[in-house]
């Protein structure tokens, strides 16, 4: 397996390059991992993209100093703090979708293993109007990390956004936002590992998670920085 750490210059060419990891994958039939904290950003979602409030929306995080980025895979909108810990998993597949709910079931087994390593006792689901709703998620004292996933004709990519710490930086942006999406939000519904007794800092939940995700498997490494991509 392909391991890739570290992140690109800005949030769009970051986005890029997991985009053409899974080119990568479907080419080369080796799955890849990325496990990364994502430039401070709200991610939307195609829905968003199609609302009648989605420019409201988007000035709302711009004005709270969030970059703006639309995405291909998941639901409605997620916050990224600079704290949150993103994963993509990329899998050679043939295009089989009966393999779907496997995948969910094996990354939300892998997540809660690696977050119970951290002191979280995670369990299955959201409360009620949580960010970015649906029925792949994790909570624990609040919704903690959501599960999505995109499946194209030779790889498929599970990706998942984990909430470290920074809970009141989360809702003070996602509260306007959701409002101007037309979405109903709660506040109280957004949590944490730190909130949930786990680590605050981001680096020993993101070589936890790429522990999980890897098992038995042996790697390559590979890093991504400003320049590009470069193999050690």
């Amino acid at each position: 397996m392909r391991v890739l750490r570290g992140r690109a210059v800005d949030h769009n060419a970051d986005y890029e390059r997991t985009r053409r990891l899974a080119n990568e994958v479907a080419d080369s039939r080796v799955p890849a991992l990325r496990v990364w904290r994502p430039h401070r950003q709200v991610a939307f979602g195609r829905r968003d993209a199609r609302s009648d409030g989605y420019d409201r929306a988007r000035e709302a995080a711009t004005a709270r100093d969030y970059a703006v980025l639309e995405r291909s895979v998941g639901g409605r909108a997620v916050a990224y703090t600079g704290t949150t810990v993103a994963v993509a998993l990329a899998t050679p597949t043939d295009g089989d979708r009966s393999r779907i709910r496997r995948r969910y079931d094996d990354a939300s087994d892998r997540l809660r293993s690696a977050l119970d390593t951290l002191g979280v006792d995670a369990t299955d689901g959201e409360p009620p109007d949580s960010f970015c709703p649906g029925s792949h998620s994790l909570q624990a004292d609040g919704k903690i990390a959501g599960i999505a996933q995109r499946v194209r004709q030779r790889v498929a990519v599970v990706a998942a956004a984990v909430i470290v710490d920074g809970h009141d930086e989360i809702v003070a942006v996602l509260d306007p936002v959701y409002t101007a999406l037309g979405v109903p939000f709660d506040s109280g519904s957004v949590g944490s590992i730190a909130r949930a007794g786990g680590p605050a800092d981001p680096d020993p939940v993101i070589e936890a998670l790429v522990a999980g995700f890897v098992g038995d498997r042996s790697t390559t490494v590979e890093h991504v920085d400003e320049s590009g991509l470069r193999e050690t």
